[in-house]
């Protein structure tokens, strides 16, 4: 090709060739860390604004106590005491992260991003830093992308860190939301492998469900007189849809897996419910010899950072697990999902 006096591209072949990166073969979760909030806050402190019972919050999402932080700490502190642990676990320092990936719907200000300031304060800077915006299937959303980054080569180790202080977004007086919630932070890094850690992700997002789970107000409409936005639910369109549609997603990662369901050592949903969590178990056919995460029982629901604090709790109490497959499933608002097996570290 030639080009003519109006062409833009040069001839192809006189076009330098760019340079490509190439990563390795594999990559693995290698270590985990958590923080939860130090306030234990069982039911009997929320019952009265909604006018229910410690019984009914019991019957209805397994909940006995969750873990709040007090109002001097904020999701960035959670992360940094995540991170820090993770880190160490993995057996590397802050410098050797590449990347820094947190999944947040609770930080205090719309920018800059939660990953950037967390970056600074463990000493991963100069690491690409940025949020990730996807409610409780953020999680699962940033051990893809890490999964990627890896084997791609834009970075050799990706920490993945979900952080939320849901108690700032909380009515106490909404009784669809508001005794569910806790705070807490998870992390994971992830890094090279000399096996298969991380199989393909099966994610996605329904819009048509855009409002079933969000804010009770926009900044713009606060900013003209509205009450200040907190979250809320629509219970029962968020119940269907996970027990109905998240099982399919969740059987979908199995086979791209190539696993069944009696091979793994894990199952590790989302601590929305434990009526979803234990519907799930009985759709997919998880049989007894499986250990299931059931954090929500002490934690509360966590959002992003509900999977891997789940995970790091089954680790420290089933130290045998190490090593065994776990299946790790997250959906939220958005509606969003994403899933994956992993290799347990």
């Amino acid at each position: 090709m030639t080009l003519t006096p109006d062409s833009t591209q040069p001839d192809a072949a006189a076009r330098p060739v760019l340079a490509q990166r190439r990563g390795h073969e594999f990559s693995r979760i290698m270590a985990f860390g958590a923080a939860r909030g130090e306030l234990t806050v069982p039911n009997d402190d929320l019952v009265g604004p909604i006018d229910s019972s410690d019984e009914w919050i019991r019957q209805r999402t397994g909940i006995v106590t969750r873990m709040r932080a007090g109002a001097d700490v904020e999701a960035v502190d959670l992360a940094e005491a995540a991170a820090l642990e993770a880190i160490a676990k993995a057996g590397l320092t802050p410098d050797q992260i590449g990347v820094v990936l947190v999944s947040t719907v609770t930080n205090t200000v719309a920018t800059p991003s939660m990953a950037a300031l967390l970056a600074e304060r463990i000493g991963a800077t100069p690491a690409a830093a940025y949020d990730i915006s996807a409610a409780c299937a953020g999680y699962a959303y940033g051990i893809a992308q890490a999964d990627s980054f890896v084997k791609s080569g834009i970075a050799d180790h990706v920490l993945v860190v979900g952080a939320e202080k849901l108690s700032d977004i909380v009515d106490p007086t909404d009784r669809s939301i508001s005794f569910l919630l806790g705070d807490g932070a998870g992390a994971a890094v992830v890094g090279p492998s000399d096996f298969p850690g991380i199989a393909p992700t099966i994610w996605g997002s329904d819009g048509s469900k855009w409002d079933a789970i969000g804010m009770t107000a926009t900044f713009n409409e606060w900013q003209a007189g509205a009450a200040r936005p907190t979250i809320r639910q629509a219970g029962q369109t968020v119940f269907r849809w996970a027990v109905w549609e998240m099982v399919k997603v969740a059987r979908e990662a199995l086979e791209t897996a190539g696993v069944r369901p009696d091979q793994l050592a894990a199952f590790v949903p989302h601590q929305a419910n434990i009526r979803i969590i234990d519907e799930f178990a009985k759709q997919l056919g998880i049989p007894d010899s499986v250990m299931i995460g059931r954090d929500i029982t002490t934690t509360g629901n966590t959002s992003a950072a509900s999977i891997p604090l789940a995970t790091h709790r089954l680790l420290e109490e089933h130290p045998d697990l190490s090593g065994g497959l776990a299946l790790q499933i997250g959906f939220g608002a958005g509606l969003v999902f994403g899933a994956q097996v992993v290799v347990l570290p």
